[in-house]
């Protein structure tokens, strides 16, 4: 299976929203919305959910999220999900961002990848590498 590579650019909201757990001890727990809009090869739009830990040393926090991604990719109609693994160490970011295996639906169905985010300028970029 061929690997294809698109990328372009999102716009994306966040806004808390209320959470079980508070944290102790300087650690700051939270939850999130998130509403997205990306535009290029991939015209989608997608909402979901992140975790979030922010601790008392700068540069430091993790977080999760799952969100669905609605539209076309590369002129095929459908949905899959994205799973978010993220970490901050001091400033050093990590992130794993995945097509949950399964998630696809209508001409997306077997869809699989991985995305990588950057930020420019201010301006959020995707690189989504998948194979279908």
């Amino acid at each position: 299976m061929a690997t294809q590579k698109v990328t372009g650019e999102f716009n994306v909201k966040l806004n808390p929203i209320e959470g079980y757990g508070k944290g102790i001890d300087g650690v700051n727990l939270g939850r999130m919305s998130i509403d997205k809009i990306f535009t290029g090869e991939l015209e989608a739009t997608s909402t979901g959910e992140m975790l979030s830990a922010m601790t008392a040393t700068q540069g430091s926090a993790g977080y999760v999220a799952i969100e669905q991604v609605v539209g076309t990719l590369a002129g095929k109609q459908g949905s899959f999900v994205l799973q978010h693994f993220g970490t901050m160490d001091k400033g050093q970011d990590r992130l794993i961002l995945e097509v949950v295996p399964d998630s696809g639906s209508h001409e997306l169905a077997g869809l699989s990848g991985k995305m990588a985010i950057r930020i420019e300028a201010g301006i959020h970029f995707y690189d989504f590498e998948y194979q279908l």
